[in-house]
């Protein structure tokens, strides 16, 4: 295995391996934050939906992902934009949903 990087036994890059890093981070985070300030309790947001802090954790990760396949369809790379977007609706979503 002389002269292979890290990540070259799944093909990964490391945009890749940081993406799943931040996922990581963020579940360490919920679970810290929830042992701090314990009450995810259910809230209705404008939705009409009772979501808890995962959901809205989840909704998030699931909604930049499609943002980010649409603005790689839409306008290419660099992803700057996307992440942009992706940052003010992380904030919509535990803010209002």
């Amino acid at each position: 295995m002389e002269g292979t990087s890290l990540l070259s036994w799944m093909a990964w890059t490391w945009p890749t391996a940081g993406f799943f890093i931040f996922v990581f981070v963020c579940l360490v985070a919920m679970v810290a934050w929830e042992r701090l300030a314990p009450g995810g309790s259910p809230r209705r947001g404008v939705l009409g939906l009772d979501t808890t802090r995962g959901d809205r954790l989840f909704i998030s990760l699931l909604g930049s992902a499609f943002i980010f396949l649409i603005w790689l369809g839409v306008m290419g790379a660099p992803l700057w934009g996307g992440l942009g977007i992706s940052i003010v609706f992380w904030f919509a979503v535990f803010r209002w949903v």
